[in-house]
């Protein structure tokens, strides 16, 4: 029997911590084919040292998985691709996985968004997608090299709604093979809305203002600023009848407070370091074009979209 060719397409702080997992266990059990794709000096590194993960978890750091491909025209026969890449390359990493998946291959993306299912679904139309959504403190700490601190990352993985009985027994194998903390749902998008409205509020918020998460919860202006993003993105989600709390926005404030007050989005980050390339659109983005496709106003996810474009 052909063993499962199990593919992680990037290798930043997600893809890093939860390649490595699957690889380390496979390299002793040598159940599946684990290829890795990477550019640059990362497939350079990777290729001749492995993969190092920095974790609390990991006493053995390294790992060296089946293959390492630089294209992922190079890849043959996928059975499940984990899709670890930043939000902006999505629509090109999933036209390149398009030629070469097979009828049968599983896409798991490891991304948080509200739209991610939506966007990959457009490309490739026909395949099971299962909805996703990662907890995981990881990050580049040099290329080749991810560092995790905190708790151990963990993983909602749902259904996809459009082929709702398909066997995906074997990826839930493989995940608890590979000792990954999951939560397998019928329906994940409940849980997938609850961390965008967390993470699209305080990136927005703190990449106008160049301000922290705990600046949100305490200065007045910017707390309504967050609290009117989360009432439009809760009138969306209600409108897509998917089923958040309804003291969603108390939640997430009550979480939102239990970081250290100084801690930065990401958003907030790119955006004053002035990278091109950043997540603006998988936040407001998302919640301008699902506000049209329901016909819910979304003036002041606009207004700040607007003034963080200005910047």
């Amino acid at each position: 029997m052909n063993k499962k060719h199990i593919v992680v397409v990037g290798l930043g702080g997600v893809g890093g911590y939860f390649g490595f997992k699957i690889n380390q266990i496979n390299e002793t059990s040598g159940k599946y084919t684990v290829s890795f794709v990477a550019r640059g000096e990362t497939y350079d590194k990777v290729k001749e040292n492995g993969l190092v993960l920095l974790s609390p978890e990991h006493p053995n750091d390294r790992t060296h998985p089946t293959a390492i491909e630089q294209n992922i025209s190079d890849l043959k026969n996928p059975d499940l691709v984990l899709i670890c890449v930043k939000e902006y390359d999505l629509e090109n990493v999933c036209r390149q996985l398009k030629e070469v998946i097979t009828k049968d291959t599983i896409l798991l993306p490891m991304m948080n968004g509200a739209d991610i299912y939506d966007r990959i679904r457009k490309v490739i139309p026909d395949h099971v997608i299962l909805p996703t959504c990662i907890y995981v403190a990881s990050h580049i700490k040099e290329r080749g090299t991810v560092e995790h601190k905190g708790k151990a990352g963990k993983m909602i993985v749902g259904r996809d709604p459009e082929h709702f009985s398909s066997d995906i027994a074997w990826v839930t194998d493989l995940l608890q093979e590979s000792k990954i903390d999951f939560d397998f749902k019928d329906n994940s998008l409940t849980e997938i809305w609850t961390k965008f409205i967390f993470i699209a509020s305080f990136g927005l918020v703190t990449a106008k203002h160049n301000s922290s998460i705990g600046t949100v919860c305490t200065d007045e202006e910017q707390k309504q600023e967050a609290t009117e993003i989360m009432k439009e993105i809760k009138q969306i989600a209600d409108q897509k009848e998917i089923q958040l709390a309804e003291d969603i926005i108390e939640k997430t404030f009550e979480k939102a407070s239990t970081f250290p007050f100084e801690t930065p989005t990401s958003l907030q980050l790119d955006i004053h370091s002035g990278k091109k390339d950043n997540e603006l659109e998988l936040f407001a983005g998302a919640v301008l074009k699902y506000g049209k496709e329901v016909n819910i106003e979304t003036p002041y996810t606009e207004k700040i979209y607007n003034e963080i474009k200005e910047k």
